[in-house]
C-alpha cells in the first residue's frame, strides 16, 4: 500500500481511507456479501459500488476503509447531506466488514475521516451528525468512542428493511475534536 498517493493515514495506524475506484466493485460486494451483520441496520446492495462512485459529489463522499497489512477492504464510510455556508454540516454513516469488525479498524478510520472532514484542506465542515438506531450498540458504543455526544431521538427517521426506523441522533464539532484545525467561518 506504500506506493498508492492517495491513501490518507497516519503512523501506527492499521488501515488507511481513500476514494472508491471502479476497480473496487468485486472486493466491495464480496466484503459486504460476507457482513451479514450489517444487513439488519443498514440493508447493502453488494453490487451498489459504481452507482456511489457516480454519486459522488460536493454533497457526498464516500471513504473507503483498507486494511494496511493486507489490503482488504475493511469498511465504508459515507459523508452525506454535507451542507457549506452557515451550517458547515454533514451525516456521516459507517459499515465495519468481516473479518476486520470489531478488531477497532472502524474506530480508526472514522478518526481519520474526521481529521479529514474538519481540516482546511479537507472538507473544511464544522459539525458532524451520525445517527443510529437505538438496539445498534456496536455504532452507538463507536459514536461515544470518537467523542459524539447524545442529542436527542428522531421518531421514524429512515425507511430500512421495509419499516420507518427510530434514530439516536449524536453529534461532533471541529472545537470538540482533538487537534482539529478551527473550522472555516462561512463567507
Amino acid at each position: 500500500m506504500s506506493g498508492v498517493v492517495d491513501l490518507y493515514t497516519v503512523p501506527g495506524a492499521r488501515v488507511g481511507i481513500r476514494a472508491p475506484r471502479e476497480s473496487d466493485a468485486t472486493a466491495s460486494a464480496e466484503a459486504i456479501r460476507r457482513s451479514d451483520h450489517i444487513a439488519r441496520w443498514n440493508p447493502s446492495d453488494p453490487d451498489d459500488l459504481p452507482d456511489l462512485i457516480r454519486r459522488q459529489s460536493d454533497t457526498f463522499r464516500t471513504f473507503l476503509v483498507v486494511d494496511l497489512a493486507d489490503a482488504g477492504l475493511a469498511g465504508r464510510v459515507n459523508v452525506s447531506n454535507i451542507v457549506r455556508s452557515r451550517f458547515c454540516n454533514a451525516s456521516l454513516g459507517y459499515d465495519a466488514y468481516k473479518p476486520y469488525a470489531g478488531t477497532g479498524r472502524m474506530t480508526e478510520a472514522l478518526a481519520l475521516v474526521i481529521d479529514r472532514v474538519f481540516a482546511a484542506d479537507g472538507l473544511g465542515l464544522h459539525r458532524l451528525e451520525i445517527n443510529v438506531q437505538p438496539g445498534n450498540e456496536s455504532s452507538i458504543a463507536l459514536a461515544r468512542r470518537m467523542g459524539f455526544r447524545h442529542e436527542g431521538f428522531t421518531p421514524r427517521m429512515l425507511f430500512l428493511n421495509d419499516a420507518w426506523r427510530d434514530h439516536e441522533r449524536f453529534a461532533l464539532t471541529a472545537e470538540e475534536w482533538p487537534g482539529a484545525e478551527k473550522a472555516i467561518l462561512p463567507s
